[in-house]
């Protein structure tokens, strides 16, 4: 961004310093608002203005002397979540039940309504609980299946998405279907036809993953899902590593269920998660914890929890304030250039392997890399005992390297250490 863009930038959101940016993004919603609904200053001049990014840093209290590259495990929340977190615990341990059940349960209907906005869904189509893997298994379970009937998933699917299946398979009888996807893929038709040679007249569910964890590559859900239902097959996505990530609504996606963890690319507290049933979907699927209508048409039923977090859960809202502030476009881009940014210089060093696309229509944040005749771990271990940078090894299925996911707030001068203890480690 040129100076003079930057000074519009700022009398624009009533700013006139980098301090009182900084001040805003601490203490004012009003000011975030500000900064989200900003006109006038292409984001193609913020996406690389590390000024601005530096700023937003700031709203976050991650350790300056460890340099997290492992954003896709689990993200830390803002200073303004934490907080709000923090204060909603206090006021619950004045007298909880009470403020728990009285106060602060009236808090999930509006909550409920941001998300849906947020979704692009309806407020009854969305139940709020832990993680992804809670509303996947919700799904899971809670389908009506015989013995015979058959589901196609991948194996690069999670594991905790892969042993629920199975266990399936143990109690029911039902037989999976596993695709090998060879990744990291450009090739739309070949990742569809994958899936869709897998179905017969037999399968009743397929289990997408819309964001592979191990490599960050994206699958063409809708139009997999597309072809589904024409089979009148039901579609069942993993969307962990997707929502508040990528920049789309569920109903976009044509999914019949849909779940994802909000610790992840929202930023909100750990864990808070969401699951999506589509409306004509919810009175068929039983619910993970049992309640007195299993057969019921309300979305509520799945949050049945017992005793739950309150305080975690009304955080929520103000995660997605800081997402609407930032823009998910934006944001979306941000990612993309961080990713691309360390791609492009380490690829260039003897023995790398990249295995995940630069392609925006096929990878965002996750990048996953390799060096010839290293394993992952060295790769891992080096990069923190020598440059205090933190990854994680990946061995899974036919993905083999380093997972490498930095988040909005990673600056490139983070990222250069990252690539400076790659090319020491290659030489």
């Amino acid at each position: 961004m040129s100076a003079h863009a930057r000074r519009e930038f700022f009398k624009k959101t009533g700013l006139f310093s980098a301090a009182g940016l900084f001040a805003g993004f601490q203490s004012s919603t009003a000011l975030a608002n500000l900064l989200r609904n900003s006109s006038g200053i292409a984001d193609e001049s913020l996406i690389t203005d590390e000024d601005f990014w530096y700023q937003v840093q700031q709203s976050f209290t991650v350790s300056p002397s460890l340099i997290n590259l492992n954003n896709g495990g689990v993200s830390p929340a803002p200073r303004t979540v934490q907080e709000a977190m923090k204060r909603y615990y206090d006021y619950s341990n004045e007298t909880p039940s009470y403020y728990m059940w009285r106060i602060l349960d009236q808090g999930r209907e509006p909550l409920r309504q941001q998300l849906a906005r947020l979704a692009g869904c309806q407020a009854d189509e969305i139940a709020i609980n832990r993680n992804s893997s809670e509303g996947l298994e919700t799904v899971i379970f809670g389908l009506t299946l015989s013995s015979g009937d058959e589901v196609v998933a991948s194996r690069q699917d999670y594991p905790n998405m892969i042993n629920a299946w199975n266990q399936r398979v143990i109690r029911n009888g039902i037989k999976m279907v596993w695709v090998n996807l060879e990744l990291p893929s450009e090739d739309e038709d070949y990742l569809v036809r994958q899936y869709v040679n897998a179905f017969t007249s037999k399968t009743k569910v397929v289990h997408l993953t819309h964001v592979i964890n191990w490599n960050g590559q994206v699958l063409p859900v809708k139009k997999i899902a597309q072809e589904a239902h024409r089979r009148g097959i039901e579609v069942v996505v993993d969307g962990a590593h997707s929502f508040a990530h990528l920049d789309f609504k569920i109903p976009e996606l044509e999914a019949d269920y849909f779940a994802t963890s909000l610790h992840k690319w929202l930023y909100a507290p750990i864990g808070s998660g969401m699951l999506y049933v589509k409306k004509e979907k919810i009175a068929g699927l039983y619910p993970l914890f049992a309640n007195d209508s299993p057969r019921s048409e309300d979305i509520r039923k799945f949050e049945a929890l017992g005793t739950r977090p309150f305080f975690i859960e009304q955080a929520i809202g103000k995660a997605i304030e800081f997402n609407e502030m930032l823009g998910m476009a934006r944001k979306q881009k941000r990612l993309h250039y961080l990713k691309n940014y360390w791609m492009e210089k380490v690829r260039a060093f003897p023995g790398v392997q990249l295995h995940t696309s630069l392609d925006p229509a096929w990878g965002c944040a996750i990048g996953n890399m390799s060096v010839e005749g290293k394993t992952p771990g060295e790769l891992d271990r080096f990069l923190l005992e020598k440059y205090k940078v933190h990854t994680v090894a990946i061995q899974w299925e036919n993905i083999n390297g380093i997972r490498v996911t930095p988040n909005v707030y990673t600056t490139t001068r983070q990222l250069d250490q990252f690539i400076e203890g790659v090319r020491a480690f290659t030489k």
